[in-house]
């Protein structure tokens, strides 16, 4: 199965973010733009790829002891940016991002311990996808627009292992679907 190990924002955090999203959409050119869905917003901290059935029951017990060394933490979305020469539109975080960094380390050690390919390491940059182009954009005009986002102050009490089922029916628009798989509390003895 597609794996990753995510934060989950909170109802309320996402549903800020949806009002400033549709804000966006209504700019010049964002109809070209594949927006992602509210429902699949998360901030990734390590992506697995494709994992074998047999391997998932050691990368959860990793991911929960990782999660179980790692403190609460509090973090908001605020801002936003682009990669890839306006391929891709996110939005910031701030916060506890020195925690957050360490909790996606911890979820790329993990994944590496339980024997998955995780390729070259990067350093972690904390964003949330909103929207994606297979051309290059000028994302200046959405950036601009998100510079004055902030939104609500949560506090990160777990980690989840998430599964992605990609579009396979030709549907255009057709969105991922996610499945947390599952869910480990931070901070707790273990």
């Amino acid at each position: 199965m597609r794996l990753f190990a995510a934060v989950l924002p909170p109802e309320d955090v996402t549903a800020a973010l949806a009002a400033e999203v549709a804000v966006l959409r209504g700019l010049p050119g964002a109809d070209g733009l594949r927006w992602t869905g509210r429902p699949g917003w998360h901030l990734t901290l390590a992506f697995y790829g494709e994992v074998e059935d047999d391997v998932v029951p050691d990368l959860s017990a990793r991911l929960e002891r990782a999660a179980h060394r790692t403190a609460p933490f509090e973090l908001a979305l605020r801002g936003g940016g682009r990669f890839g020469r306006g391929r891709a539109l996110w939005a910031g975080a701030e916060g506890g991002l020195a925690t957050l960094r360490l909790l996606a380390d911890r979820a790329e050690s993990a994944g590496r311990k339980a024997g998955v390919e995780m390729g070259e390491h990067r350093r972690y940059k904390p964003h949330l996808t909103l929207a994606r182009s297979r051309e290059a954009f000028d994302a200046r005009p959405y950036v601009e627009a998100l510079a004055g986002f902030a939104g609500a102050t949560w506090a990160v009490t777990e980690l989840a292992l998430v599964r992605s089922r990609l579009p396979d029916s030709g549907v255009p628009g057709e969105q991922p679907r996610y499945e947390t798989v599952a869910r480990s509390p931070l901070g707790a003895s273990g």
